[in-house]
Parts: C-alpha cells; structure tokens; sequence
C-alpha cells in the first residue's frame, strides 16, 4: 500500500498526521492476520513525501507504479492529487485521497479515483452561506494562496456568499502563495476595505501568521477558513491572534453526527496512545481510507488492482469517519462537514451539517 504526504515542509505535520493515520491502519491489519482469497496477508506501507509539491507528487506517484503498489492512500493536497492521479490512472492503480476536496480531482473520467472527504462545493459553498446566515456578515474580504485547493475553495466560498441574493458584498479579493511570510501589503488594502469578515482558501502555516499580522495591524474582521486552516496547530501558529470563540470559523470536510461520536472519540484515544501527539486533522479520513481498499480486496478475493477495483467502487462501509459509499464520479456519497471554532486553545465543534 503507498502513501503520499508532504512530510517535509510547512505542513509536514499534516503529512506526518495522515501517515501516522495509514500506519495505524497497517499495524491493525497486521495484527490481525487478515486473508485475501484464502491466503493470509501481509500489509507493508510504503510511505512518500510529495513536499506538497505538485512535481514533487507526480514523482513520488511513479516511484510508487515502479514499485507495483497494489493500491495509494493520498494525496493530501489537491494540488498533488490531481496531477498524480493521472499517473496513477494510466498504471490501473486505485487511489483514495483522504483530504483533497477540489472537484476537479473526480471530475477527470479516471476509474481510479476516489475520496472519503465532502468536496470544495460542499464545504466553501456551506462556509459562504454560513458567513451570511449565521455571522450576518456585510462586508467580506477574500485571500487565496494560488494552489488548487485553495483557489477552489475560495471560488466555492464566493458563490456560496453570493448565493444569499446580495446581503453580503465581497470588497476584496487578494492573493498570496503557500511558501509566503509577510501579508503587509495585501492586509493593508483589505484594511482600508473595511471588512466584517476574511475568508483565507490555504492551509494553517500561512493562516497562523496571517492571523498574527491582522491583529497587528487591528483588523478584527471575523477569520473563516477550510479544512486546511481547521487544525489542532493553528493555536501554536497564530498564538494570542486566535481570539475569542466564534472570531475564527473553518470547516472540516468530514466529520460524524452524535450516533458515531464514540468510534471517533476511540479512535483519537488510541491514536495518542500510540503516537503520543493528538490527531491534528485528516488522520481517521486516512486509517478508514486504507481500511476500505483492504475490505475492497477481501470481497474480491484478489489483492490485484484490476480486480478488486469493481469491488471498492461498490463499496459500502462503516468507518471511524462514518458511512463511506462512493457515487459514480468517486466521492463520497452524503458526505458530511464539520464547523469547528476555537477555545481555550482547542478546535471546539458548533455543527455537524450535510
């Protein structure tokens, strides 16, 4: 089984929490003794780091083809997935991301592709609507890091607030990259907007500092995000910037409704047992993803890609995560989000919503 994740870089600790996720998965099956067409298996994961460099991805994705991986668990990112997926298309090899939520990565025809989060439509249009409805939000600024997934969700964002028949107006709309330090510049003008609320479409080591700069410079406009911002680690990247519940709103595209708590609670235990570290965000999405693939080669008797591929994607499975079914385009099927706030240093959940 491979796995690609950015293991190095500003978000190596989100690869490392989705790697630590597939092991996880791993060790249990191991433990096991599961059997595929009357033979006992052995599970080995062999485990890349895309850098969250979409280069990088494509890279690692041929390493792990040459390899003969039976199947892939990755990429974190959209923009890593999507090229990848390709490759991994061309070679029969079916891949399950557990965290890239552009649309475009199902939207390609490939047979391959699979995902166990909701999609971007899902969760910016849900965070737009929810920034109108909810927040009362007026005036909205909106920052995009330039990558697909950060890109995709802010578009998302947008439509969801235009939705809302014009009780909102976008004043702004900045960009930055995922490698960038100093907002000065992009800050200052949304300042002289006059913004209620800033919605940033990127991941959490851009989001942290960005945070910290806003309250430098006395933006209190409301801070929303999506997945990528939605971490246990964004209280150590924005520190005191992170304010009081309620100023920061972001959305994990996953999550389970009341009757599946306990198996996630379970979970996050026996995670931090086992690793020492809490579970920082896409972990769950990860271990269920590998369980699926494997359940997918059991009912097909046949670790070959080829003819275990029907069976995943028929697949109907009771995971950590939740129900995972996958519709024809491979995403999930009644895929669920998460709003998340912060509180006392920690992600505190407001709804779980479809």
């Amino acid at each position: 089984m491979g796995h690609v994740g950015p293991i190095s870089g500003a978000i190596a600790h989100l690869g490392k929490d989705n790697e630590n996720g597939a092991r996880m998965a791993i060790d249990e099956l191991n433990a096991k003794g599961v059997t595929i067409g009357g033979k006992k298996a052995k599970f080995e994961l062999l485990a890349e780091d895309d850098g969250a460099d979409p280069k990088q991805g494509t890279a690692a994705a041929q390493k792990l083809v040459d390899a003969k991986v039976n199947g892939v668990v990755g990429h974190l990112n959209s923009g890593t997935t999507i090229p990848a997926s390709r490759i991994y298309s061309d070679a029969g090899i079916p891949q399950i991301s557990p965290s890239a939520t552009n649309p475009k990565y199902t939207q390609q025809g490939f047979k391959t592709t699979f995902r166990v989060v909701a999609n971007d439509g899902q969760l910016g249009g849900t965070l737009g609507r929810y920034a109108v409805q909810i927040n009362k939000a007026k005036r909205v600024a909106v920052i995009d890091d330039r990558t697909a997934y950060g890109q995709g969700v802010a578009e998302e964002f947008i439509k969801g607030v235009k939705s809302k028949g014009g009780a909102a107006e976008i004043v702004a709309q900045q960009y930055t990259n995922d490698k960038a330090t100093d907002f000065n510049a992009i800050l200052t003008s949304i300042k002289s907007k006059n913004p209620d609320t800033v919605f940033f479409g990127g991941m959490d080591a851009v989001a942290g500092p960005m945070l910290r700069q806003m309250k430098a410079l006395g933006i209190n406009a409301k801070f929303m995000g999506g997945d990528g911002v939605c971490t246990e680690n964004l209280v150590n990247l924005a520190g005191d910037a992170i304010g009081a519940p309620g100023q920061i709103v972001c959305a994990e595209a996953g999550g389970v409704e009341d009757t599946q708590k306990k198996g996630m609670d379970d979970f996050r235990a026996a995670y931090k047992k086992k690793f020492g570290i809490d579970v920082q965000l896409y972990a769950p999405y990860v271990y269920d993803a590998v369980m699926v693939m494997v359940e997918a080669m059991k009912k097909a008797g046949s670790a070959e890609p080829a003819k275990y591929l029907p069976e995943l994607a028929k697949t109907k499975y009771k995971g950590v995560t939740g129900n995972i079914a996958f519709d024809p385009k491979g995403d999930i099927k009644d895929g669920t989000l998460t709003l998340y706030t912060y509180k006392d240093g920690k992600r505190q959940q407001i709804a779980v919503t479809k």
